[in-house]
Order: C-alpha cells, then sequence, then structure tokens
C-alpha cells in the first residue's frame, strides 16, 4: 500500500515497542524497518535529524518523531478505534503527567542497573524500584492506568515490561514481592494481541544486556 506507515525502529527499544503497540491497539498495518545503529539509514538521518534517532514513523510521506509523540499521532490520525486518552480535559492531563514520570523517572533508572556499576549502579536500583511503588500506588486497583480501558500510560510503560527480568538478573532485584498489582498489570497487558506482537522476548533482552556489559563496562 503507497500510504501504509513505515515505522523505524530497533528491536531492544522499549521507546520502539510504544510505537508498535500503539499501531497494532489501532489495527494499523505499517511496514518494520529494522535499524543499525553503528549504521544508520539515510532515511532515519533524513527524518530525524535533530536527534537521530528511533522510532520514527513515517505516514503519507512525514515523519513523526520521539515514542511519546508517536503514539500520539497515531491516536489523533486512526480514529476509528477507542482514543488511548481518557475523554475529560483532566484525565488527559494526568496520563500525560504519568506518561512523562515514566520517561524521566524509570527510564533514567533502569539505564543505570543494566548500563552502568558501582554507585551508579547501586542508586540506579533504588529508584527504580522507589519509581515502581510510585507508580502502582496510582495503579491501585484499577485493571488499568486508564481504568477498564488500556490507554496512553500502559502504552508508556507496558514496553519496559519485558526489561524485567534483564533489570532482576543484572540488578540483583526482585521486582514481584516489591510490586505485586505490577506484575499482575503486566501480566493482564500481554494477554492482549497489540502487547504481546510488539513487545520483545525478555530472554533475547537478557543476552542483548549481556553483550552490551561485556563490550561497555
Amino acid at each position: 500500500m503507497a500510504n501504509q506507515p513505515i515505522l523505524l525502529d530497533y528491536w531492544p527499544s522499549m521507546f520502539g515497542m510504544r510505537a508498535r503497540v500503539a499501531l497494532r491497539e489501532k489495527g494499523v498495518e505499517f511496514e518494520y524497518r529494522e535499524e543499525d545503529f553503528k549504521n544508520k539509514s539515510p532515511l532515519l538521518l533524513q527524518s530525524n535529524p535533530v536527534h537521530k534517532k528511533i522510532p520514527v514513523l513515517i505516514h503519507n510521506g512525514k515523519p513523526v518523531c520521539e515514542s511519546l509523540n508517536v503514539v500520539q499521532y497515531v491516536d489523533e490520525a486512526w480514529t476509528d478505534k477507542n482514543s488511548f486518552f481518557p475523554s475529560d480535559p483532566y484525565g488527559r492531563a494526568q496520563a500525560r503527567f504519568w506518561a512523562d514520570f515514566v520517561d524521566k523517572k524509570v527510564t533514567e533508572s533502569q539505564f543505570k542497573i543494566w548500563g552502568k556499576k558501582g554507585e551508579e549502579h547501586e542508586e540506579g536500583k533504588k529508584e527504580f524500584i522507589e519509581a515502581l511503588k510510585i507508580l502502582e500506588s496510582e495503579l491501585g486497583d484499577k485493571p488499568y492506568f486508564g481504568g477498564d480501558t488500556f490507554g496512553y500510560v500502559d502504552i508508556s510503560f507496558i514496553t519496559f515490561y519485558c526489561w524485567f527480568q534483564a533489570y532482576e538478573k543484572f540488578g540483583n532485584i526482585s521486582i514481584e514481592p516489591e510490586c505485586p498489582k505490577l506484575i499482575a498489570w503486566g501480566k493482564r497487558c500481554m494477554e492482549k494481541e497489540s502487547v504481546s506482537k510488539s513487545l520483545a522476548d525478555s530472554e533475547k533482552i537478557v543476552g542483548y544486556v549481556a553483550e552490551f556489559r561485556k563490550n561497555n563496562l
């Protein structure tokens, strides 16, 4: 299809996975193009000249960059299915707040677990569990962060779930005893085809992290 969206992505990226989940949740067929970080394609460099990062969604010849921005674009461009956002302004503001929390607190702390060593590594473990506990408190007893409906905050955070095994292995932490409701939420999300088809295999992520640490730490 001439107008089929193209997704420039990288398989272990939790940010790229957000775009995959959003597109599949809306039932959008797309062309997936795997990027090589050591040899970025001319299309990626042309489409995202500022950050030169994935994911980039190219729709009708126009690039959309940054993962949460891509998710919002998908929500607005394909309106034949339910929105990822609540209908009221306050609910939408809260969803953006918690997605931003994931981007700032979870992203930074999780990288320290697998991408750093020494004091930074130990700090990351503590910060990560603290962030998860805050998110679990926000989730409460709801099936999803959006209530009964899988939505924007769920999409922003579920893509870290396939990394949990790596965090536990390389951080020597155990997540479920600390945050049992989050683990139950993750399993619930994985029952959705849009999620299970989009998230990377946890064992492959462990192998990816092991190789990264061997070469960089």
